[in-house]
């Protein structure tokens, strides 16, 4: 049975309601931020499940809406970054990305003594490290004919779908204990500036909004897409292959240069930022919540049984991996301060599911704790830009 788009999209409304009520009634998923979006969508995914295994019925989504909610979110990222805060962010994302780099390498190495262990073509475990990881799922459909064809394993598909299904799990589900483990542990507070994204909990039902100023926000996320898109096609025509929120996310930093060049005031008839703000807030958490819900909502559980053994151990072993890293290193590397915790939240995200996964744990963090400008400007750029090129050639010299 196939749930067709509109109603697929409305589901996708109905659960995000639910995660954010479970979340309302249960402290101890605030506490540990825990994004209401993974608890909606895997509520529907473990549904789905059981009528798979209880009564043979397969049910499908057609997710149509999904792609375009993440354009829109970081459409809106692009707009609320202020081109004057982007040197703050050179040192960070310097070592950020050296840091997620590293990681790739020793998340296929992990990955590949895994596939040893088990007695597979070593280049197995390639699937069950950065490609379906780091890369997410078109990185993993992109590199299955590859594997198939040109190195004989059969199940790369498989299996880098599978590893990309539980690391989506378990980058939701890790970001936020993270988080809230070093700020108890260091005694870190967030400052006292907006936030980037959504409301406080607490001030969620109070948040004031402006009719103009929201129809000015939905004005401008449009043109930040419309001139996504024509950046992404002139990206096309090169040798570089970036994902399509890349050309949103910059479309919108350009277009807030522009707008801020010609009103430095922030204040003007079709752009008033202080008036827009809000809306756009809004709307991108709105985005993002409802992104990774329908992402979530697709998952095909009952896929993972052919390569449970394998697929079971080697995560777990990827899972340690990346909670001991962002303990031990990245949190140190990145400044020991509320920031670094924001942004630590966000690597689970890195490593483990998508950039979406990342920016949904520091949007947890963020309202329940407080605003982290930084950490939203760096981690979205490292995924933007460093992560899949870098994933690119650490797959080809590894997989030979």
């Amino acid at each position: 049975m196939t749930i067709d788009a509109f109603h697929g999209f409305t589901l996708a409304i109905l659960l995000l309601f639910v995660g954010k009520g479970l979340v309302a009634r249960w402290g101890i998923l605030r506490r540990y931020s825990i994004p209401e979006s993974l608890v909606g969508g895997l509520a529907c995914a473990l549904v789905v499940f059981a009528l798979y295994y209880g009564a043979g019925i397969v049910i499908s989504f057609d997710l149509e809406a999904r792609d375009a909610l993440l354009l829109y979110f970081f459409a809106a990222i692009g707009l609320g970054t202020d081109a004057r805060t982007l040197r703050h962010g050179g040192r960070p994302l310097l070592i950020l990305s050296g840091l997620a780099i590293g990681f790739m390498v020793l998340q296929n190495l992990a990955g590949m003594e895994m596939a040893r262990a088990f007695g597979l073509d070593p280049r197995t475990g390639l699937m069950v490290g950065s490609i379906s990881l780091t890369g997410g799922v078109g990185t993993t459909l992109a590199w299955s004919d590859h594997f198939v064809h040109n190195l004989g394993i059969a199940q790369a598909q498989e299996l880098g779908l599978a590893a990309n299904m539980i690391g989506l799990i378990a980058a939701c589900t890790i970001g936020g204990p993270i988080a809230s483990l070093l700020m108890h542990r260091h005694r870190l507070q967030a400052g006292d500036s907006a936030l980037e994204i959504g409301t406080l909990h607490s001030n969620e039902q109070h948040a004031r909004l402006d009719y103009y100023g929201v129809l000015l926000a939905l004005l401008w996320l449009n043109l930040a897409l419309m001139l996504g898109y024509g950046i992404n096609a002139l990206v096309a025509r090169t040798p570089v292959t970036l994902p399509a929120f890349v050309g949103c996310l910059l479309a919108g930093i350009l277009l807030r240069m522009v707008a801020d060049w010609m009103r430095p005031s922030g204040r003007g008839r079709l752009w008033n930022w202080p008036s827009m703000q809000p809306g756009i807030a809004l709307i991108s958490d709105m985005s993002l919540g409802l992104f990774l819900t329908m992402a979530l909502m697709g998952l095909r559980l009952w896929e993972l049984q052919p390569v449970l053994a394998f697929i079971t151990v080697a995560m777990l072993v990827q899972i340690i991996l990346v909670i001991a890293f962002v303990l031990l290193i990245v949190f140190r590397a990145m400044g020991r301060d509320y920031q670094a915790a924001v942004m630590c939240a966000g690597f689970g995200g890195i490593a483990l599911g998508s950039t979406a996964t990342a920016i949904a744990n520091m949007t947890a963090v963020t309202r329940e704790h407080g605003a982290a400008r930084e950490a939203f400007i760096v981690v979205p750029l490292v995924c933007g830009f460093v992560i899949d090129i870098a994933n690119a050639l650490v797959i080809s010299l590894m997989a030979g």
